[in-house]
This record gives C-alpha cells, sequence and structure tokens, in this order.
C-alpha cells in the first residue's frame, strides 16, 4: 500500500500533490502504514480514503478503487454512516461500536457483516481537527459463532420447556404401587404395557423380576442404589433409566415416587409414577455430541493451523513473488504490442523489400517468444485470463497422445492409465493439456530422454486432515498425476521446484517456468498440486481438481474461417498511444472505420454525443472514473446493443472471477498479431 499510495496521483484530489502534503498527514500516513490492524485515515471534510495492507484485504473487491476516494463515494450503501462519523470527529468528538452491522458491497454482492469500529480525530498541522482514523476489525466470524451458539442454548431451552409442559400436563406411562410388607408389585395398564408384561398378568400382581428384566443392565444397579437410600431417608425416589420395549429398542424414563411410612416408622407402600423423558434424553444427547463435535473440530483446527505454518510461509513468498511477476508480465505485453504492431505495419508497407521481411520475421519471431515467456509468468502468478469448462479425462490419450510422442520422442514409452469411469473436472482444457506437456518434458529431461513416463487418472476422496492449510476444501477430486524414472530431487531442491526461473537444467535448456507455469494453473483452477521425489527413486508430480457433476458440453460446432475485413465503426479505447496508433493502423487497413479514445471518460463522452459504434475495442486497465467495465455494461443496455471486446497483458481480475472469464466475456490478449485482432473482432461481431 505504500507504493500504491506513493504511484497515486493526489494532485486531483484536495489533497494536492504527494510532495505538499502537511507533516501531519504524513505522520498519519506512516503510522497507519506501519500497522497490523486494518486502518483507514478519512481527511478532510470530504474524507478521502488512505489505508493499508489489512485494510484492503478487508475491502475486498473494492480494492484498489477505495484510495483517494471520498469515503461517501467509495461505500455508497452506507454514506449516512460515514457522513455522521465525519461529522462527529471533524468536531472533536470521537466514536467506537462493538459489533455494528453493516451491508456491504465488498465484491459486489450485498454481504451483511459486523465489525467493531473506532473513530478518532486526527489534528492537523495547526492542531485542529483535519482527518480521521478509524480502525476497523471485523468480527462477522465470531457474531456468526455466537448466534449459533445461542440458537443452540435456545432450541435446547425450548425442548426442555416442553418436556416440562408434557410432564406438568401428565405425560405418563402408568403408575404403580409398591406393597412393600406384602413384597408384591401393582399398577395400571399404562404401567403394565411400558414394562411388556403379557396381556393376561392380573395387574395387581405383577413381578418385580419382570419388571427388573426389563430395565437397561447398566443402569439397575443405580436404581437399586437410589430406591434403597430412598427407603432409608424418606426422601423423594426420582431416577432415570432406559426400559427395553417390545421391539427391542429402549425408552427413557423417570420414575418417581416416596415411600409411606406406618405410625411405628416402618416402610408401608411405595406409590409412584412411571413419566416419559426420552425427547428430553435425546435432545440433551444431541447438544451432549454437539459440544464432543465441537471440541473435536477446534482440535483439528488448532492441529492444521501447525502442520500449515510451513506451508504457509512457502505460500506467501510464492504469493510475492507472484504478484511481482504478474505487474512484470503486464508492462511487459505492452511493450511487446507496441513493437509487434509496429513490425506487423513495417512488413505491409514493404512488401517486396526481402532484406526488410527477413528481419521483421526474425522480431516477430523473438516477440512471439517475448509473449510465450510473459503467459508463462501470468500463469505461475495466477493472472492469466482462464475459459474453464466441463472436461472428461477420457480424452486425454486422443487429444494428448500423438502430440506427446512427437514431443518427447520414439525413445520414451507413454503409459496412460485412467479409471473405467473417472469423474469429470471443470478447467481450462488446453491450460490442462499444456500443464500436462510441460509435466512429461520435464520428466523426460529427468530420465535423460530415455525410459517409461506414466501419466495416471485417479478418483480420490480428500479428508479435512489432507486439506488443511492447502487452501482447498474436503470433498471429491480427480487426481492426475506424471510419473518418471529418472534420478529425483534431494530435498532442498524439491523446495524451490515450483519458484519462477529456478531449474536444474543446464543454460539454454530451460527457462525455470515450466513448473511454476503448472503450479500457477493448478492453484487458479481452485485445485492442488504436489511434488513427490526421491534421490534416485524418480518423481511423481500429482494436481487434485474438484469433482464437477456438470454436463460435458456438446462438441461445438465448426466455424469457417471468418473473413478479416469489414466495414463497421469501432471504437478503440486505449490509454497508451503507440499500442492506439498501431491498432487503429491495422483496423484501418481491414476497411473499419474507426474511432479513438485515450480513457474510458472520453469514450463515453463520445458515445453520449451521438457517436454510433458496432464494437467497442478496449483495453481493460486504464486510468480515469469510467472503467472499461462500465462502458461495457452501457454496450449492454443499447438496443440494438454494442458489442464489446476487450484486450489487456493483465485483466487484474477486473473482467474476470478469479481470471477466470464467463462465456458472454471476449478477450484479446496482448501482444496481438493483425490476424489475430481482425479474426476476433470478426468473430465478436458476428457473435
Amino acid at each position: 500500500m505504500a507504493g500504491r499510495i506513493q504511484a497515486f496521483d493526489w494532485s486531483v484530489t484536495e489533497l494536492g500533490a504527494l510532495e505538499h502534503w502537511s507533516s501531519s498527514l504524513c505522520s498519519a500516513v506512516q503510522l497507519l502504514l506501519a500497522s497490523p490492524v486494518p486502518l483507514v485515515l478519512l481527511w478532510g471534510r470530504s474524507g478521502y480514503m488512505i489505508y493499508n495492507d489489512a485494510y484492503a484485504e478487508f475491502a475486498g473487491g473494492r480494492h484498489p478503487y477505495l484510495l483517494g476516494r471520498q469515503v461517501e463515494q467509495g461505500w455508497p450503501e452506507v454514506a449516512d454512516f460515514n457522513r455522521h462519523v465525519l461529522d462527529t470527529c471533524l468536531a472533536g468528538g470521537t466514536l467506537s461500536y462493538r459489533n455494528k452491522e453493516l451491508v456491504l458491497l465488498r465484491n459486489g454482492q450485498p454481504e451483511p457483516v459486523w465489525m467493531d469500529l473506532y473513530y478518532s480525530p486526527v489534528a492537523g498541522d495547526d492542531q485542529a481537527p483535519a482527518g480521521v482514523m478509524a480502525i476497523v476489525v471485523e468480527t462477522t466470524a465470531h457474531v456468526l459463532s455466537e448466534q449459533r451458539r445461542q440458537e443452540i442454548e435456545n432450541a435446547y431451552r425450548v425442548e426442555n420447556e416442553r418436556v416440562q409442559l408434557a410432564l406438568n400436563a401428565g405425560a405418563l406411562l402408568g403408575s404403580f404401587v409398591w406393597d412393600i410388607k406384602a413384597d408384591r408389585l401393582s399398577g395400571d395398564e399404562r404401567f403394565a404395557r411400558t414394562f411388556s408384561y403379557p396381556l393376561e398378568q392380573p395387574l395387581d400382581d405383577l413381578s418385580m423380576e419382570v419388571a427388573d428384566s426389563r430395565v437397561h443392565p447398566q443402569d439397575l444397579p443405580r436404581i437399586k442404589e437410589q430406591l434403597a437410600y430412598s427407603l432409608q431417608k424418606g426422601v423423594p425416589y426420582n431416577s432415570e433409566y432406559r426400559i427395553r420395549r417390545a421391539d427391542g429398542s429402549y425408552l427413557w424414563v423417570m420414575g418417581c415416587g416416596r415411600c409411606e411410612f406406618d405410625e411405628a416408622g416402618q416402610a408401608l407402600r411405595f406409590p409412584g409414577v412411571l413419566i416419559d423423558i426420552h425427547e428430553r434424553k435425546m435432545a440433551e444427547e444431541s447438544l451432549l455430541q454437539l459440544t464432543r463435535n465441537l471440541e473435536q473440530r477446534v482440535a483439528e483446527e488448532v492441529n492444521a493451523r501447525v502442520s500449515a505454518e510451513e506451508q504457509l510461509r512457502q505460500s506467501q513468498k510464492l504469493e510475492a513473488i507472484g504478484g511481482m511477476t504478474g505487474g512484470v508480465a503486464h508492462d511487459f505485453n505492452n511493450l511487446l504490442q507496441v513493437i509487434a504492431g509496429n513490425l506487423h505495419l513495417l512488413a505491409r508497407h514493404e512488401p517486396d523489400n526481402a532484406n526488410v521481411q527477413r528481419r521483421v520475421g526474425a522480431a516477430i519471431t523473438a516477440v512471439e517468444r517475448g509473449a510465450k515467456l510473459s503467459a508463462q509468468l501470468l500463469a505461475f502468478a495466477r493472472r492469466q485470463p482462464l475459459s474453464p469448462e466441463v472436461y472428461n479425462p477420457c480424452r486425454i490419450p486422443d487429444s494428448l497422445g500423438e502430440l506427446l510422442q512427437r514431443a518427447l520422442g520414439e525413445t520414451i514409452d507413454i503409459d496412460v492409465q485412467l479409471p473405467a469411469n473417472p469423474w469429470c473436472i471443470k478447467v481450462d482444457r488446453g491450460q490442462l493439456e499444456n500443464a500436462l506437456l510441460n509435466l512429461a518434458i520435464n520428466a523426460r529431461d529427468a530420465m535423460k530422454g530415455e525410459g517409461t513416463i506414466g501419466i495416471r487418472g485417479e478418483n480420490v476422496v480428500l479428508d479435512r486432515s489432507f486439506c488443511a492449510g492447502k487452501g482447498i476444501t474436503a470433498g471429491d477430486y480427480l487426481c492426475l498425476s506424471v510419473t518418471d524414472t529418472g534420478d529425483g530431487m534431494p530435498p532442498e531442491v524439491l523446495k524451490q521446484a515450483f519458484e519462477p526461473f529456478f531449474t536444474t537444467k543446464r543454460d539454454g535448456l530451460g527457462t525455470g517456468l515450466g513448473l511454476s507455469m503448472v503450479f500457477g494453473f493448478v492453484k487458479q483452477s481452485g485445485g492442488h498440486i504436489e511434488m513427490l521425489s526421491t534421490p534416485g527413486q524418480g518423481t511423481t508430480v500429482r494436481m487434485y481438481f474438484v469433482r464437477s457433476t456438470e454436463p460435458e458440453p456438446g462438441e461445438a460446432p465448426r466455424r469457417g474461417q471468418r473473413p478479416g475485413h469489414g466495414q463497421e465503426t469501432i471504437l478503440v479505447v486505449e490509454d497508451n498511444e503507440d499500442v492506439r496508433a498501431a491498432a487503429v493502423e491495422l483496423l484501418e487497413h481491414a476497411g473499419y472505420k474507426v474511432l479513438v479514445a485515450a480513457n474510458g471518460d472520453a469514450a463515453m463522452q463520445l458515445l453520449l454525443n451521438g457517436a454510433r459504434v458496432e464494437l467497442i475495442f478496449t483495453d481493460v486497465v486504464m486510468p480515469g472514473l469510467i472503467k472499461s467495465t462500465d462502458l461495457a455494461l452501457w454496450a449492454k443496455t443499447q438496443s440494438p446493443a454494442v458489442a464489446v471486446l476487450f484486450t489487456s497483458g493483465h485483466t487484474r481480475d477486473i473482467i474476470s472471477c478469479n481470471h477466470q472469464l464467463s462465456p458472454d466475456t471476449h478477450l484479446l490478449s496482448k501482444p496481438y498479431s493483425p490476424d489475430a485482432l481482425t479474426a476476433m473482432v470478426r468473430s465478436v461481431l458476428e457473435a
């Protein structure tokens, strides 16, 4: 966030350029950046937002949109609340809220959240309140847990009250009298039926042995002991126990009574009742089981956290590298697009100059290699746009068999083994097959070009203990593994295997991005990857993908080659002047009429002023208030709808969810060739 704050153009806000900030504002920003707690500074009467990394994580999909935004614009759904905060604290007051409930749109959907909020005024250089420091501690998980606990307690209380009402209303299973001097037991019909006495048994002469035989063996000694104590002390008798019913199941009952004594103090008779408490006991058992389950879950979570610490450190390192490589790849793709566009234009301007054509061809080949390298970086950084679809692993032998054999050579045997009915998965088919090809090539190199590579598929059910700390949930998965019989890797090498540019191959034999790309693709697809290797025994790479229960898509009909020319009007929206100029010339060469805009604000002004276009060709990431997604939304609402084609070197999840494109989103990745541009434009226009 320090980097974002430094790079932000503050001159467009009331705060002015960064170098002109007051010392009090700079001090406040330094304080919040150093804090691990989510902090946001609302500066000035308009409440311009400056925040730290912890708050950025809390903001979800609204980050980095919130940076430098007025708080009432940044969180319009709670604008009145934030206006009250600003008015109070800029007047010198403070505010605090415990478990404050708000409905926020952090990721595009309304969600109720609970937070501890603390607001304090921040003094300016003149010591008067100039801003508000807000501490935001989300307590949603705690509140939901407390609500669940309260629901359970309420359910138990209601159940207990219901049982008490049933008892008070006479939920009796019968009454009995034990004539102590005659040692004879008598009871009513309900009592005899509860203890399963024979129908012909006289109710005034019930066998004590039969009654004892119906009591659960574990409960009988306790009953005898409590009964003896009641006879000895004259205290009421209350005992809970189980009675075996005619079908062999047990019923929980409560026996209640009191001994009556004669004038000499001798035990005379013992009347009592039998009460049905089965439902209450079941409720108690359910509550007890729930408590045990909660304790077990807590223990499992603690163990999982301990076991996941090492994996978390490794993941954080890879995330940090991924964030850096994603940004580098984005800028690199823009540079490549400028180079590629001008090279293609140069080739068209000099069609008869063989020397120019040869040199341009060599340069374009280098651009393509650079684009491949950039794509591998984006794959590792989990920022490549994916188009997932339901995929049946049974396709692997047909779609990859011949390609693998050509790529690996005749000295490599490929052994593909799949279950009879493998589970389908939802992935980007091209990226999956590319990942398998990368792993197979690594396996071939590990075996020095000779041996057998095994590709296995297996339906597996992963439990919570396996998934702990891996970023996946327990459930059904398809495991695809690639195994070689090479030299294997020692533990210190295995730890670094997925890091970008790390390779054990000699110079010139690999970039070190193959495994990194596979790692990023699997993680971005919601799966897990692991590598097992023992020196001298080979290596196995396992990829786990979540099972998909969606139906397989039918084969899409093949379309003929789309013409590369047209007469429609296209609006090109691109903030990079060189990229924009090359794209305009390529489209005009293809016969299209072209309008241009340097950003979304200028494009929207053109459209609102009446410009008629059939397609908007827009960069994804641009400066200004109007984003590319706003243009796309406007285009969908027109009648007829205006087609939209996005282009980017790195979408940053602006038009995608986890960089997975929806079926109605069209994206042309930079760098692109003239043929790719015109074919994609034609395809989108026809669609």
